[in-house]
């Protein structure tokens, strides 16, 4: 008979805490470089996406300035040095593309949120200030703003959770990750968006010390946007 209890804790040392044996070693002058490019497109787009947030709802420019964020983010994470996908452990003992896993921790992490919403929706100097981000969807095209959150998504973990925590080191990378990565959100002056920089931020960068590689944390990360896209703004109505 199967052991929920004992199925969920050998889920959780496998997603989050047992790293998949791999060699990603480089040498002392790549790594430097890394270190480099990865320092400039933090300044670059922590300087886009706090100018990108204070833009108005339902101007167009909000489009261009997240694309271009994104942009920053994808092409500063590919001139840092290489990129791995990343592999999970498998029931079997073997090693396999992290994409169940991924996907699990991903709705596991919307679900957290999507219920902290319910009791966000009651406090008005909570709800408002997400109700206002949440408007660039409401007042302008949602489809084009889901395109752009994937994209933004993406380009994000190619530099947090690739070139950022690679040029990071051995020194408490997840840690320092998620930090940076919860600041770059401070501009917005959203507390929410803070604290939900961080937790997203652990959550991603405990799988990328577990797999290696940024695929599980993309899919964590858009399983976790694009949930909160379309699902939030219905629970703060609720939640009222």
């Amino acid at each position: 008979m199967i052991n929920p209890a004992t199925e969920l804790r050998s889920f959780a040392r496998a997603a989050l805490v047992l790293p998949v044996a791999r060699d990603h070693q480089e040498s002392d002058a790549a790594f430097r470089r890394r270190r480099i490019v990865a320092v400039v497109t933090l300044v670059v787009g922590a300087v886009v996406l706090a100018l990108a947030l204070r833009i108005t709802p339902g101007d167009p420019l909000f489009y261009a300035a997240t694309l271009g964020l994104a942009a920053v983010w994808a092409i500063g994470a590919l001139l840092s040095g290489p990129l791995h996908l990343g592999r999970a452990h498998t029931r079997a003992g073997g090693a396999a593309r992290p994409l169940v896993q991924s996907l699990t921790l991903g709705v596991v992490l919307l679900a957290v949120f999507l219920a902290g919403g319910l009791l966000v929706a009651r406090i008005p100097a909570l709800r408002d200030p997400v109700t206002t981000l949440l408007d660039h969807a409401r007042l302008g095209s949602l489809a084009l703003v889901a395109v752009i959150t994937a994209v933004n998504g993406i380009a994000e973990e190619l530099y947090f959770r690739g070139a950022l925590y690679a040029a990071v080191g051995r020194s408490h990378p997840v840690l320092v990750t998620t930090v940076v990565y919860a600041l770059t959100t401070v501009g917005a002056g959203i507390p929410l968006l803070v604290l939900a920089g961080a937790l997203l931020g652990v959550l991603t960068g405990l799988q990328r010390r577990v797999t290696g590689g940024v695929l599980g944390p993309i899919i964590i990360h858009l399983t976790w946007s694009l949930g909160m896209l379309f699902l939030l703004p219905p629970v703060l109505s609720v939640g009222r």
